[in-house]
């Protein structure tokens, strides 16, 4: 896995501190990088992840899960808005933060993500939603914005993260991220907690 370093772009990147892109071209790569984003969060963090179909959200969050120590079993949230995955005792971080997995995909506004009540337990966890671009920045000006891109496969057209207008067929994020492919994860961060990028060692690959 390669990573660079680079200002933030203009394109949709308003306020970030930073701007960091790495390169998969393995599904282990991506949770890879995932397991090794694990060591530098805390409760109260955000992470909002983009990307199309099969980008490899779930794979990154998987990896995530087993950094925290959190109990396994992470998929795709299509069928269910929340999933919580509490720390276990014999885990890598035993008495470390849960992790709380959303999808807002069928979320249309950030008031539909306030019914759900995430303020709940974002002092306690690590909050990670899919499809949140542009519905929950508003939980904390601290967050890790992760967009994924497939190098090849789908050709995304304008409309929500970078794939098709919301609501089109065809776009739902179910388990399909398992093929190894190149893969471009750009991470930004935002707020106080983010002024620079973490430190995430060899993630799986040299850096």
């Amino acid at each position: 896995m390669s990573a660079t370093n680079q200002p933030p772009q203009a394109n949709g990147s308003a306020g970030a501190n930073w701007e960091k892109t790495y390169t998969a071209t393995t599904a282990d790569q991506t949770h890879a990088l995932g397991a090794c984003l694990a060591r530098v969060l805390d409760a109260g963090d955000l992470v909002v992840l983009s990307g199309e179909l099969g980008a490899g959200k779930t794979t990154l969050t998987q990896g995530l899960g087993e950094g925290l120590g959190v109990r396994a079993g992470i998929i795709s949230p299509t069928f269910v808005l929340v999933r919580i995955h509490p720390n276990l005792p014999d885990g890598p971080r035993p008495g470390g933060p849960d992790l709380v997995h959303v999808d807002a995909y069928r979320l249309g506004s950030a008031a539909e993500v306030d019914d759900i009540d995430l303020e709940n337990t974002m002092d306690t966890s690590v909050t990670v939603v899919e499809w949140g671009h542009d519905r929950v920045e508003h939980l904390s000006e601290n967050r890790l914005e992760i967009d994924l891109h497939r190098a090849i496969g789908l050709d995304p057209a304008p409309g929500v993260d970078g794939g098709t207008a919301a609501g089109e067929p065809g776009n739902l994020d179910f388990d399909t991220e398992d093929t190894d492919e190149p893969r471009t994860i750009v991470m930004r961060g935002y707020g106080p907690r983010w002024t620079a990028a973490p430190d995430l060692g060899t993630a799986g690959g040299n850096h």
